[in-house]
Order: C-alpha cells, then structure tokens, then sequence
C-alpha cells in the first residue's frame, strides 16, 4: 500500500476508538500543523499515542468527525477490489433476508462502508455519498459497484445537507444509464412507485418495511389514518390488508399522486383517500371536529436534524403524540416514529408519553422497533440505530 499520512489519537483520548468504534472526534486527535494541512477527504493510517495500529479511514479537518475508519486492518488497500468485497458481503445479508432485489444494499458504518447509502431498485441503484473522504473514492467504489451487481442504471444523489458541511457540492446526476420518471418497487407483495431523482432521501424509505407489515396485520376491518403518508408506504400495505377504509396526509403533492398510483395499480384506490395539507393543521382539525380513526400512524421527516434542535424538536414529536392520540379511537393503535438520529430513544419515548398523556388518554406500549435488517447497526456506533418506531394501543 502506498504510504499513508499517520494521524495519531491523544494520550487517554479516543475511547471508543480504541474500543473498535469507527468515528474518531477532531478534539481525540493530535492537530498538528501537518495534519491540518491534509486534503479533506484524505486516506489516513490512525494510531494511538503508543504507536498501535487502530486502522485506516478518510480525514476531514473541517469536520467534528474528523477521521471514519473502515474497520479494516492497517495496511489495507482501500481499493476497487476491496469495495468489490465489502459490497459482496453486504449483498450477502441482504439475499439472507429478500428474495426480490429491492432493498438497501449498502449502509454506510453500518457495512463498514462510512459515508456511503445505497438503494437497490432491481436494475436501478441510488448512490448517495455524503463525505469528502468516500467521495475521493467514487471512482474504484462504483467500479466495484458495477462488479458485484452491475446496475443498468447508477443514480447519484449528491443533494443531502450534510455534504455542504464536508465541503462538497449538491447535485443529482446519472452515472450510468438513465434515471427513470418514476421505478416501481416491491415491498410485502405490495407495487408502489418512487421519484429517486426528486424525491425525499433516495425515493423510497426500505427502512419500515417490517413495521408496515407488523401494521397491515392489525388493519383488517379498521380505518387508517396515515399522517406523513408520503408516497403511501403504510397506506398502501393496510389498504392490501384488508383495511376498510385508509386517509392519507402529506403535504407534497407529488408524492400523493405516487401515492395515488400505487392504490389504483394495488387495486384499494376505492379504499383509500390522499389529502395535500399541513399534517398539524389537519390533526388539530379532525381533533375538534372529534373524528377517530381505529390505526393512526406518524412518521414525519426529522424533527432534529442537528444537536442545537434538540429542544424544539423534543417539542415537536410531543405536540404530535398528543394531536395523533386525539384522534386515535379507544382501543385503538397508534404508531409514532422517529428517524432523527439525534433524538436518543429514550427521550423520543418519553416526549411520545408525555404527548399522549396531555391528550388526556391512557396507553401501553405494544413494539418498539427500528429499521429492518437491510439497515445494519454498527454495534459500537448507536448513532446508526436512527429509526424509533413505538406502537401504543391508546385507551
């Protein structure tokens, strides 16, 4: 392997470095005028203060988290060949569980492939990169990429945020073939359709997959309510369960009229029923009009993108506990998530209590669960544990 720069933890710092984790922190590190001055993005070797090998990973010095390793052996080529095996390993988990290619196919830490997303829709694969260091990498990455799978199309959706903060640029763009209108995908027996050039995230959200099913088993005869609806996810799957009747609410009205489609290609359009409309207008509205519905699900986008909107966003998910249990029938279910990585589990429970409480209603927590198996957690990175789905029957 050429020679790599050597970036090297401070005495009695990098705990969970040292322990196996792969986020190592800019205040763990010896800032030197040398290791400033590295290019972001930039392979490193990392060692302790004692000269032990802790690996190899990217460096970012405008970065909180300024090195990710890749959880392999100093030493290691981080090269085609070596994302050609990641990625093997990772289709490897996946066929375990799915027996149809869609799926997530890589998730970042979680696959020790750091700053790397990537969404499997049959022929079609989403990339999504979102640091300096995998970005260097694109090129033996996507090389690997067409080894392992060979996509017909590759899209790359370089527009989330958090590229700006490694310095990166924003952009949508097509690395390979074409970028379909819209692909169709499978979920639970279910055909729903994804925007992956324009829509939320990648187009689609593999990661409630079981949780939509846990639901769609409760539906049979029960109205649904189905709050942040987006391109009609839980919608769809208790419409197939045999729902009596399904309301879908989001605010974009693209993704409604995917929504939309997929109930008429799925056979339930006469079942289910999509409204444009501001989710916290509307709860509050079919609250005071004293409407219920037997199965009432909120899974909004994040409420806390960044540490400083902890607060407020605690605030949030608490307002929306309490409107979505007003509205929840006696006897009912309601399904609360979160996907906001900086809300930690156990406050994102207590703020849903808490909404519900001031509901003035009594519940029990019957499931709480995360994303499926195609979301991978890294065992000693908690922050890859994202998704919070609680279930609650509310009396």
């Amino acid at each position: 392997m050429t020679h790599l720069p050597i970036v090297r933890l401070k005495p009695r710092e990098g705990r969970r470095a040292r322990a196996g984790a792969p986020w190592i922190f800019s205040n763990e590190l010896v800032m030197d005028a040398q290791t400033k001055a590295l290019p972001a993005g930039r392979l490193v070797a990392v060692t302790g203060d004692d000269g032990r090998g802790y690996g190899v990973g990217y460096f970012n010095a405008k970065s909180l988290i300024a090195v990710r390793l890749f959880g392999a052996p100093p030493g290691t080529e981080i090269d085609r060949a070596f994302f050609a095996a990641r990625l093997r390993s990772a289709l490897a988990l996946r066929e375990a569980f799915f027996d149809r290619p869609f799926y997530r196919l890589a998730h970042a830490e979680g696959d020790g492939l750091p700053g790397l997303v990537i969404d499997r829709f049959a022929e079609t694969c989403v990339v999504q990169i979102t640091t300096a260091g995998m970005e260097a990498l694109r090129v033996p990455l996507l090389e690997a990429l067409d080894d392992v799978v060979a996509p017909a199309n590759v899209i790359l959706r370089g527009d989330t945020p958090v590229r700006a903060l490694e310095g990166l640029e924003s952009h949508i763009s097509v690395h390979k073939g074409a970028a379909p209108a819209r692909l169709v995908l499978e979920e639970n027996g279910a055909e729903y359709f994804a925007d992956i050039s324009h829509g939320q995230k990648n187009g689609w959200y593999y990661d409630q997959r079981d949780n939509r099913r846990f639901i769609a088993d409760l539906a049979r005869g029960k109205s649904v309510l189905d709050a942040y609806c987006y391109t009609g996810g839980f919608a769809i799957a208790a419409a197939r369960a045999d729902a009596r009747e399904v309301s879908g609410l989001d605010s974009s009205a693209p993704a409604l009229a995917l929504a939309e489609d997929a109930a008429e290609a799925n056979g339930v359009a006469r079942r289910c029923k999509f409204f444009e409309t501001d989710v916290f207008e509307e709860l509050e509205r079919l609250g005071a009009a004293g409407e219920t519905f037997e199965i009432v699900i909120a899974d909004p986008p994040p409420f806390v993108k960044a540490r400083k909107d902890l607060e407020a966003g605690a605030k949030a998910y608490r307002k929306l506990a309490r409107l979505a249990a007003g509205v929840t029938a006696r006897e009912g279910f309601l399904v609360l998530a979160s996907c906001s990585h900086n809300m930690p589990l156990e406050r994102f429970a207590a703020e849903c209590a808490a909404g519900i409480a001031r509901a003035d209603r009594r519940a029990a927590l019957v499931r709480q669960a995360g994303a499926g198996p195609d979301h991978p957690v890294h065992p000693l990175l908690p922050e890859t544990a994202y998704l919070k789905t609680l279930v609650f029957r509310v009396v």
